[in-house]
């Protein structure tokens, strides 16, 4: 199994490329251009992989089905990152088949502070009918970035999902494959008084269920537990906003924890 980490350039010429058997870290010298991109890629398909993009960035162990690009991010697009994070003009990034025993591992299965807008094979992946403003510091893929600062809004590290009063908005979160749940946690935004928050809201699984949750205004987690069940995808919705003054209820953070299938 052969692992390859590359840097692309907005034409999608190679910048540089390092590749290695099971394991491969790469030392880019050179600043970052916008456009230029991250390009990781295995030579099987459907691996389980501990993914390290950047050296400010947390190691996470994801689902990789094939070539994934990650766009190097700039301007607006930074805002929801760590501000040192990219920067420089020395680059560390690693990539590694993860072991038998962390895959086992019970784990919260929805971290990926790699996910983008642009992911189709990296997993878990996030996605919304709705982005307050298509601002990055509202995007999805902030509610599964592993952070749990939810006192402020609009940067880093107080990135979350936000909605644009949209009373119908929906947070979809795929698998890539089929896991074993046994609870859900979320961290709702709590900005108060600028934000609201949600009363209830529902989680829909793959398998057809669909279970109701009680929300508190809180910044805590709020955690529930369900008898295991097996699942590709969950999607949350019907989100029932407190009767107060403030229209912006988010999600800072979501996290699903269980096992492999």
């Amino acid at each position: 199994m052969e692992f390859r980490i590359e840097i692309i350039d907005r034409t999608d010429a190679v910048l540089f490329s390092r590749s290695g058997g099971g394991e491969v870290f790469a030392v880019y010298d050179g600043e970052y251009a916008d456009g230029d991109k991250i390009r990781i890629s295995c030579s099987e398909k459907n691996v389980f992989a501990a993914v390290k993009l950047d050296d400010c960035m947390d190691t996470a162990l994801l689902y990789l089905t094939g070539p994934f690009v990650l766009p190097v991010p700039f301007n607006e697009h930074k805002m929801s990152y760590n501000p040192k994070s990219f920067s420089g003009s020395r680059h560390y990034l690693y990539m590694r088949q993860a072991a038998a025993t962390e895959i086992k591992t019970p784990r919260n299965l929805a971290f990926n502070p790699y996910d983008c807008h642009e992911n189709m094979t990296l997993f878990p992946h996030t996605s919304a009918n709705v982005e307050t403003r298509g601002e990055s510091v509202f995007a999805s893929r902030n509610a599964v970035d592993g952070l749990v600062a939810n006192t402020f809004h609009g940067e880093w590290p107080y990135s979350s999902w936000g909605i644009n009063r949209n009373p119908d908005a929906e947070f979809r979160l795929e698998f890539g494959r089929s896991v074993v749940l046994q609870s859900v946690t979320l961290y709702l935004r709590a900005d108060f008084p600028h934000d609201s928050w949600w009363k209830s809201a529902d989680v829909t699984f793959s398998d057809g269920g669909t279970m109701t949750v009680p929300l508190q205004k809180t910044g805590s987690a709020q955690k529930f537990s369900f008898e295991p069940r097996t699942v590709t995808e969950l999607v949350l919705h019907h989100l029932i906003k407190a009767e107060d003054e403030s229209p912006f209820p988010a999600l800072t953070q979501i996290e699903t924890f269980g096992t492999e299938a």
